[in-house]
């Protein structure tokens, strides 16, 4: 049997040398198997408890059939209707298998070896290992107290060799945002020419009237702003890996040179292009979040755990020992996110569910911290 385990002598780039690769969890088949329990539900990826657009599910059957192509490597049709419905031009937009890779394009356009991104800490995982994997430097901000971004403090980390700036708005893992007046500031206080990339994989599920209209700022055209949404949360398609990105066009130019051809697979495209027109499911979608959350709201506050106000498909939760509570969710099939890899040991992270799925959730946590 081969292990894998021999040593070889590889010059690996110095670049990727101190990274720790980002730790996926394991299948949910495989941890019943390793616990010996069944009916597990998963609560630690943000997904769509309701499931792929079932307008998505019948354009991949029709699909199907045509596999044997190479997939349209312009997204011809998707950006079309994308572009109709944000009211961009479609050379605006830059589709990439997941909004992960528009992030990779980003880095790959603009981050040499000695080069910096400023970003939020703790925010999401891909940004400093990107950067690093490309030579840069990751200037990391921590947030404030209430658990947002410091734009003020991020503003004064911008130096002659910043490149990039990452706000994720709403922020991951946190839930928190930045509100409008917060983010026309900091436009104003950084260099013109440095690309401000605006992360909005959650921003279907923000209510708050205060939150900025980062599109419109790309629309203006006056600086370098791209802002990044995806399919994988409201839409349901996390397993297809389809998202994207709209720049004015000399900023999406860029990134088209750097983007690899066939970079979305026909099944993602033609699925995200039936969710453009599925009200139905995006309206069910976003009513299960609100109702959810407020039963998680509820619960916690019964419990007497600190929550930190979220305006995405999760909630922070402080529970004491983050990493215990998660082991012993787990053994009554209940699978969340621990937090000590963002340096939070005493929270864990839940992704609002099925409501079934939240009160089963919410009565193991009661028994757990009991």
């Amino acid at each position: 049997m081969i292990t894998g385990k021999k040593r070889m002598k590889l010059k690996v780039s110095k670049n990727i040398e101190g990274l720790v690769p980002y730790p996926p969890g394991k299948p949910i088949e495989e941890l019943e198997r390793e616990l010996g329990i069944t009916g597990s539900i998963k609560l630690a990826s943000n997904e769509n408890p309701l499931g792929p657009s079932p307008a998505a599910v019948a354009a991949i059957s029709r699909a199907l059939g045509g596999l044997n192509r190479y997939p349209d490597g312009s997204c011809y049709y998707f950006k079309q209707r994308l572009s109709e419905k944000l009211g961009v031009d479609p050379e605006m937009i830059v589709v990439g298998n997941g909004s992960n890779e528009i992030i990779e394009l980003l880095v790959r356009a603009f981050i040499t070896p000695g080069d910096e991104a400023v970003m939020a800490d703790p925010s999401f995982a891909v940004y400093p290992i990107a950067v690093k994997c490309a030579g840069g430097e990751a200037r990391t901000v921590p947030l404030t107290a209430d658990f947002r971004h410091d734009l003020a403090a991020m503003a004064k980390a911008v130096t002659g060799r910043t490149r990039l700036v990452f706000i994720a708005n709403p922020n991951n893992p946190t839930g928190t945002i930045v509100s409008a007046s917060e983010f026309g500031a900091f436009l104003g206080e950084i260099p013109e020419d440095v690309v401000v990339c605006v992360d909005e994989a959650y921003f279907e599920f923000v209510r708050d009237p205060s939150y900025p209209d980062a599109l419109g700022r790309v629309r203006e055209g006056t600086r370098p702003v791209i802002v990044l949404r995806t399919f994988s949360k409201t839409y349901g398609l996390a397993g297809l890996r389809v998202g994207y990105g709209v720049a004015q066009g000399e900023l999406a130019g860029c990134l088209e040179k750097v983007r690899q051809p066939f970079n979305v697979n026909t099944l993602a495209q033609v699925a995200a292009l039936a969710c453009l027109d599925d009200d139905d499911h995006l309206k069910r979608t976003l009513e299960n979040n609100v109702r959810g959350l407020e039963f998680l709201y509820e619960g916690a506050g019964r419990l007497g755990l600190e929550c930190v106000p979220t305006e995405t498909n999760f909630l922070l939760m402080k529970v004491g020992d983050g990493a215990g509570v998660y082991d012993a969710l787990l053994k009554k099939g209940v699978i969340v996110r621990p937090m000590a890899s963002y340096g939070m040991d005493e929270y864990i992270r839940v992704t609002v569910g099925l409501p079934e799925e939240n009160e089963r959730f919410m009565k193991a946590l009661e028994e757990v911290l009991r």
